[in-house]
């Protein structure tokens, strides 16, 4: 299951890489989209832990920064 998972995730980074660096617009919207599709489908190969660690991570580390600012 994780072969998929990398397969998709070297095509959204890649898609990312070209749409970062390319000029055009058009290319721009397409490769991003491509990008976001392709996160997507990673994240429905990935196991449920891996799953739980990238949607939880953000979230702590968003608290942390809230906690931070507090002080």
């Amino acid at each position: 299951m994780i072969s998929p998972a990398l397969l998709t995730l070297g095509i959204a980074a890649i898609a990312t890489l070209l749409s970062i660096s390319t000029k055009e617009e058009i290319v721009k919207v397409a490769t991003a989209f491509v990008a976001i599709l392709a996160g997507f489908l990673a994240l429905c190969y990935l196991p449920w832990m891996f799953k739980l660690a990238v949607i939880s991570v953000p979230l702590v580390l968003d608290r942390m920064n809230s906690w931070s600012t507090d002080l």
